[in-house]
This record gives structure tokens, sequence and C-alpha cells, in this order.
């Protein structure tokens, strides 16, 4: 019998991409997305739960699964002030983790990004590290941190300056040794993760830039 999959950010980038990939893999036998508003999916494997992320405690009983795929986010401009951005960024994420901890998940995957450091002056970056350190104290049996370089896709909503990375960064990393921070596709995060999730690992692990793109 496959495995249940949790999906807490399957509207993003990633998170649609992985629903997707999720849907056709043979491990899962099925995959719960937890999102704002619904998003309804094709496949019957695929159950979509709208839940109210203020008040994630009333939801616990979702979080019963095997994986738990953290992909959620949001950019300062959506959020309106780094507060807000800090909300959904590291605590809505953390409490999906508590809750997934606490049903028994034993598997937990996170899309964090390049250069997270707990202690960085860095808004976004500081969050992003926290968020690495406080699951680490969670008691999952493993732990999938991904750090990606600037993710390329198709997005609702535009973000100008990863638009202009996206065009920029392609042509400096043909430089001798910049070639690993080359941006990367949502889809190929989401293979990643996918293929992470079905075979044997460490207990605490981190994929950084270049090594997300590896089979």
């Amino acid at each position: 019998m496959g495995e249940t999959a949790i999906v807490v950010g399957a509207t993003g980038l990633v998170g649609r991409a992985l629903t997707d990939q999720l849907a056709d893999a043979d491990h899962i036998s099925s995959v719960v997305t937890l999102t704002r508003r619904p998003a309804l999916h094709s496949s019957p494997k695929v159950c979509n739960k709208v839940v109210n992320f203020d008040s994630l405690k009333d939801h616990a009983p979702l979080f019963k699964g095997n994986i738990l795929f953290s992909c959620l986010g949001t950019t300062h401009k959506q959020a309106g002030s780094i507060e807000a951005q800090r909300k959904v960024d590291l605590d809505y994420q953390y409490e999906a983790a508590q809750l997934a901890a606490g049903q028994g998940v034993r598997h937990y995957l996170l899309v964090s990004s390049f250069r997270a450091d707990a202690d960085s002056d860095n808004a976004y970056l500081n969050m992003k590290g926290e968020l690495e350190k406080r699951v680490q104290t969670l008691p999952f049996e493993r732990i999938s941190i991904f750090q990606p370089s600037i993710l390329k896709g198709p997005r609702p909503e535009l973000r100008m300056g990863e638009k202009t990375l996206g065009r920029i960064l392609p042509a400096i990393c043909l430089m001798p040794g910049l070639r690993r921070f080359r941006p990367i596709q949502g889809e190929q995060v989401a293979a990643k993760m996918v293929r992470v999730s079905c075979t044997p690992g460490n207990s605490l692990e981190w994929f950084v830039l270049d090594e997300i793109f590896a089979m």
C-alpha cells in the first residue's frame, strides 16, 4: 500500500508541480493538499482541504499521513509587510510542521532558500533560516531541506526582481565556477523532492543549488 503525502503550499510554483508529480508517483496512494482557497485537481488521488491558516490547530487531523511537503511562501509585496510575510513563511509553516510531527508524519521536506540563515541581517533569509532551525527540534524520522537558487516558472503574480534575475543569471552562470548558481524551474525542484521522498537518506539532509538538479 502506498503512502499518504500532505502538501502545504500546493498553489505555488513548486507546490503545483509537486502535486501533479505526486499524483503520478507509484509510491504515493493519496495526496492531501491544504490550501486557503479551493484548489481542485483532476487526479482522484488528490484530496483538497480548505483550511484557515490562522487556526491550523483546528485542522490537526488533516496532518495525519506519512510525508509532509512544505512549499508555502509569499513575498513582501504580497504580504504588505515583513511581519505579515514572516507569519506565512515562518509561523504558518512551523505550526504545520508541529502538527504533522504530532500526527506521526515521519518525513518532512521543506522548500527553503539558498543562504537561509537564522543569523542573517536579511529579513527573508533570516526567516527561512529560523524555520530550518526550528523544525530540526521536531521528532521527524527524516528532514530534507531544499535550498534552490532563483526559481523559474509560471506564477499567478509578477515578481519583477526574480524575473530580472532570471534573465541575467543564466548568462552570468556561464562564467567558470558560477554554473551551480543558475536558476531552476519549479518543476525541477518538485521532481527532486519526489525522488528524495521515495529513496533512503540521512535523518537530516540539505540539497543546495545544483544538487537539486541531480538525479
